[in-house]
């Protein structure tokens, strides 16, 4: 995984748990704000969560930044 892509999953996701708690559930598709202006990215994210790691379309937050930050 890049490191903008690292950074970006961070990011947003601390956010939504600040906003809405560790249980919040969460897919890949949001850190890229429901548009594909960055294919590349999308695709790079969406290979890391669907053929690397086989997770569900929404996952806990929580997991998902762990997962990313132990690469």
């Amino acid at each position: 995984m890049i490191p903008v892509l690292k950074e970006k999953i961070i990011k947003v996701y601390d956010q939504k748990i600040k906003t809405k708690g560790e249980n919040v559930g969460i897919s890949f598709y949001a850190f890229f704000k429901n548009k594909n202006d960055n294919p590349e990215l999308l695709m790079e994210a969406a290979t890391w969560w669907i053929k690397t790691h086989k997770l569900d379309h929404f996952e806990k937050a929580i997991k998902i930044k762990e997962l990313v930050e132990n690469i």
